[in-house]
């Protein structure tokens, strides 16, 4: 079974886990910005890549409105077993060749990531209408395009109120479909509980389990989140 789990981490420690380095201060260079007007900036271009995919997710609101809740679970399930089926044709014969085994190891993450990337516009307008009907929130365009960043492991940054905590579901459904779990960090404890207790509504909902790692936990308690 899928699980998320949300984890407190001071945010030193956070800058220092993921490499978060502050950019350096100043304007751009003045050619920066010439070339940035005439061909948009890389965000701008980046955005517009993901246009296709916001609007293939748009075309299955319909299809998804019409479902039951039981047929919606049943989604889940039928995502999870996709992606069972793609890892499983590749062929594990490295016996004990630790190369050939590596090998096999980047194989399966490839293909998980092409399952994934395939599963993106069902499972994303999936968590929209789970989201409308269990939390009474809507995803945004914008925000569909905040958990396609976060998908491919890029950083989407937004203004508090724009609705980071709903974006995260959507990345976050997506990647528990391969059955190894995803862990959201968070800065504080209040936050880690919050968000478990808020948006594991919609992940519950969906078929997944939801559990909370706070610092004052012992490690069987840890095990058990």
């Amino acid at each position: 079974m899928g699980s998320i789990e949300y984890v407190r981490l001071p945010p030193n420690s956070a800058r220092k886990a993921f490499g978060w380095q502050p950019q350096n201060a100043g304007n751009p260079a003045l050619i920066n910005v010439l070339l940035g007007k005439v061909f948009g900036t890389k965000n701008e271009r980046e955005v517009k890549r993901l246009q296709p995919l916001v609007a293939q997710i748009g075309a299955l609101e319909p299809a998804m409105q019409a479902l039951s809740d039981e047929q919606m679970r049943a989604k889940t399930e039928e995502f999870r077993a996709r992606v069972r089926d793609r890892l499983e044709s590749v062929r594990d014969d490295a016996a004990g060749d630790a190369e050939r085994a590596k090998q096999i190891e980047d194989e399966r993450r490839q293909v998980l990531r092409d399952t994934l990337d395939e599963i993106l516009p069902e499972a994303f307008a999936l968590v929209r209408e789970a989201g409308r009907r269990v939390l009474d929130m809507r995803h945004f365009d914008v925000q569909l395009i905040g958990g396609m960043v976060l998908h491919r492991g890029q950083i989407a940054e937004m203004k508090t109120g724009e609705g980071k905590t709903l974006v995260a579901t959507l990345p976050v459904y997506l990647n528990a479909l391969s059955g190894r779990g995803v862990h959201v960090v968070t800065v504080n404890d209040y936050l880690a509980k919050r968000d478990s207790e808020w948006m594991g509504k919609l992940y519950r909902f969906l078929g997944l389990s939801v559990g909370v790692i706070v610092h004052d936990l012992d490690d069987e308690q840890r095990r058990e989140a």
